[in-house]
């Protein structure tokens, strides 16, 4: 299992360089979202984009998840819809815009936008359209990547702009181009995309810290215990009725 330890050690010295870089950019993502806990107010989670929509799902209605994470799971560019569906929808000008509207976001709200490439129009369309309403918006995204993608890519937005430049807090997850990293000889393309591993690492960490900031000042806010554990529909029932008219995918 040679590319399988390779795949590993790729993993790790990814999540290393994050731990090594990111520190102050989790943390103030993590107190924002604390922040927005100790108002009782929810935490928007947006990946415009196939994969990127797992980042959503990671935080949301998840064990040892925040309750007050709303996932925004827009139908278009889901890939249970159609894989080429999810690329077109997520090219489309507009679009982005219009799933901000739906969820009528406001000032006072957050939003975490989740995308591994930080340029494709749905994502720019929805950070520029959060913050025109006044939502502060948390970016989660390789930098490296949006920089090294063509201004002309069929991907980007009209405007070329890269959403690490529009949001209040960006956090580097620094997937490079092309996302897969396991070189394997006589195969023309890298295997093993990395992506969903950094993002569900970030997205976690910046949930784990806001507990932790939350503990420090004795808060205990609800969390999501599993279903499948004993007890565990017991202790999500006492939350549902508080949250069931909130949360709009709950």
């Amino acid at each position: 299992m040679q590319y399988t330890a390779a795949y590993y050690k790729e993993i790790q010295l990814y999540i290393d360089k994050i731990l090594e870089t990111e520190e102050v950019a989790i943390m103030e993502a993590a107190h924002l979202i604390a922040n927005q806990v100790k108002d009782d107010r929810l935490v928007y989670v947006y990946g415009p984009g196939g994969h990127s929509n797992l980042g959503a799902q990671e935080l949301f209605y998840r064990a040892g998840g925040l309750i007050h994470v709303s996932a925004i799971l827009d139908e278009g560019t889901l890939l249970s819809n159609g894989a080429l569906r999810s690329m077109a929808v997520e090219r489309t000008l507009g679009y982005g815009r219009m799933v901000i509207d739906d969820y009528q976001l406001e000032e006072g709200d957050l939003l975490i936008l989740v995308n591994a490439y930080g340029i494709n129009t749905a994502l720019i369309d929805a950070a520029m359209a959060a913050k025109e309403r006044g939502v502060r918006v948390i970016g989660v995204s390789s930098i490296e990547h949006a920089e090294n993608t063509p201004l002309y890519h069929p991907a980007r937005h009209p405007e070329k702009h890269n959403v690490h430049d529009l949001v209040d807090v960006s956090i580097d997850s620094k997937v490079k181009i092309g996302d897969a990293v396991v070189k394997i000889p006589n195969q023309r393309q890298r295997i093993g995309a990395i992506s969903t591993y950094v993002n569900a690492f970030i997205l976690n960490s910046i949930v784990i810290e806001a507990v932790g900031l939350l503990a420090a000042e004795e808060i205990q806010p609800p969390i999501w215990m599993s279903g499948n554990a004993d007890g565990g529909d017991e202790w999500n029932g006492q939350f549902i009725n508080r949250f069931k008219g909130k949360i709009k995918k709950l």
